[in-house]
């Protein structure tokens, strides 16, 4: 028999009080007609009432597809955990459940997206629960703010301290989910579920089997059905007996913005002529200072923004594929994409679930990571997860605290300043006028990686700028290499306010990385 039923009957079952586990990473297979049918039935029943949240990345984005912003409704959702939230640029409206968390009417946490799957494994084994040393000294640490994102989070823990064997860990006690949201390409009459068209696998696996291993119910949105017995065994993601219903959206998009890329879940290759250049300007002459910390051979975790262009660094200098890129939704190798197509790569050597990924990233088995910065602090402290003012210009951690926790060597990149007028020539970077204000700071807002805890664990980590490349040290943060066209004195030391030092032997960077052709970089 059939597990096909129309969202409204799937979303009907869904009881007052539940805990709902959502499988996605932004538009990336999210449930969003399944979403949506939820939303719509609260607002005509007024049920289900008081439901947990629990989603290990964003489910939904602030450019048409809504995910919980679908569900962000008073009464509906009384508790959220998550990875990371909607997204995007001040110039659109806060989304729904940003609302929600700032006006504090909702319990909201902001979780590591690799504790966030331990959390569904260990309660799919009854274990008992995530005992980790990922996000120690962090605001994951309950020394600070323990995860919580608002007073009314604050008021009910989710993490304590323990010690066990001699050391100091964080635990999770566990969250049993009533509920399983995921989305995948394809379902059997039997419920057994085929990614082709996806651009990752995400944790609908673990998600299911948590949900099921508690007398659950699991929920698969699907843009099509065939027939029991079509789908080859090995490409069956989530077995069948795991899927109680489906729910059919042929409209259904691969991620934002993007109806079908068959390049983005691996049905074709792209020829590398095909990818565009990163676009000539003070950002990519940062990306080009981070790319010379790479060599052939090295696989290389990969974050949002400034970061995201070193792949098209290495591209343009004829060695798209000297290095190995793995970035946290699941892809591995290829080219890893940028804007909308965030989280996916075409090209990919393959696709591993997101929960045995961050398996890989909280253990350090790479051998750099590149990653962003909203604000650094004179401890070395990095903030990417909270912005008081404007709070939706960031989407929380994510996977930020897995990756940096045991990574050997850290790259951050990022502006000195914001709103400094700067000119780049073939001779250098001229700061003609100062900023609004230096990201290097006395205090970040949020410690989302602690340099007290990167020096005690002896981890390599740098800071590229537009004006010069930092350093951590004991006591602080020294510059190392300056930028042509910079004056120290001025555009570091005075712009910093006296946080940053400048280096007795101090070196001045080529300005090869300045140049519109290549700067000749070689593996």
């Amino acid at each position: 028999m059939s597990k096909l039923v129309a969202p409204a009957e799937a979303v009907a079952r869904i009881p007052d009080g539940a805990v709902v586990t959502v499988s996605s990473s932004s538009a990336l297979g999210c449930p969003d007609f399944v979403l949506s049918a939820l939303g719509q039935r609260f607002d005509i029943e007024g049920h289900p009432r008081n439901l947990t949240m629990l989603h290990p990345i964003a489910a939904g984005d602030m450019y048409g597809v809504k995910g919980i912003d679908h569900i962000a409704k008073d009464g509906l959702i009384s508790r959220v955990l998550a990875g990371s939230y909607p997204s995007g640029p001040s110039s659109l409206p806060m989304p729904e459940i940003w609302k929600m968390v700032v006006q504090n009417r909702v319990e909201a946490y902001n979780v590591p997206s690799g504790i966030m799957f331990d959390m569904h494994r260990e309660a799919a084994a009854r274990r008992p629960g995530v005992l980790t040393r990922i996000g120690l000294d962090t605001f994951v640490d309950p020394v600070r703010e323990g995860c919580a994102m608002n007073e009314s989070a604050s008021a009910h823990p989710i993490v304590s301290r323990v010690e066990f064997a001699g050391e100091t860990w964080l635990h999770f006690p566990n969250i049993y989910p009533d509920v399983c949201i995921l989305r995948a390409t394809t379902a059997d009459e039997r419920g057994n579920l085929t990614y082709e068209h996806e651009g990752a696998y995400l944790g609908g696996l673990e998600q299911a089997i948590a949900t099921r291993n508690n007398g659950g119910l699991v929920i698969a949105q699907v843009s099509r059905m065939t027939a029991t017995g079509s789908l080859r065994p090995h490409d069956v993601r989530v077995p069948g007996h795991l899927v109680d219903l489906v729910v059919l959206d042929p409209e259904q998009k691969q991620t934002c913005e993007t109806p079908y890329d068959p390049a983005i879940s691996g049905q074709i290759m792209r020829p590398w002529s095909s990818f565009k250049l990163a676009e000539h300007g003070v950002e990519k002459v940062i990306a080009r200072r981070a790319a010379l910390e790479l060599k052939a051979g090295m696989t290389a975790n990969l974050g949002f923004g400034i970061s995201a262009q070193v792949p098209r660094i290495l591209l343009e200098e004829g060695h798209p594929e000297a290095v190995t890129w793995a970035i946290e939704q699941g892809a591995v190798g290829g080219m890893p994409l940028t804007d909308f197509a965030f989280g996916c790569a075409s090209n990919a050597d393959g696709y591993v679930p997101s929960p045995q990924q961050f398996i890989y990233f909280q253990g350090g088995g790479f051998d750099v990571s590149f990653l962003s910065f909203l604000e650094v602090d004179v401890e070395g402290n990095v903030n990417v997860s909270k912005l008081g003012k404007k709070p939706y210009l960031t989407a929380g951690c994510g996977g930020f605290v897995d990756i940096t926790a045991h990574a050997k060597k850290i790259v951050f990149s990022g502006w000195f300043e914001a709103g400094a007028t700067v000119e780049l020539t073939d001779a250098g970077i001229h700061v003609r006028n100062p900023g609004k204000f230096t990201k290097m700071v006395d205090k970040v807002e949020h410690v989302t990686f602690s340099g007290r805890r990167a020096r005690e664990q002896g981890q390599d980590v740098l800071y590229v700028t537009e004006r010069c490349v930092m350093r951590l040290t004991e006591s602080g943060l020294v510059a190392t290499e300056i930028m042509p066209g910079i004056e120290p004195e001025r555009d570091i030391v005075a712009a910093s306010q006296g946080r940053v030092k400048i280096a007795p032997d101090v070196s001045v960077i080529s300005t090869s990385l300045l140049s519109t052709d290549r700067m000749g970089w070689t593996p």
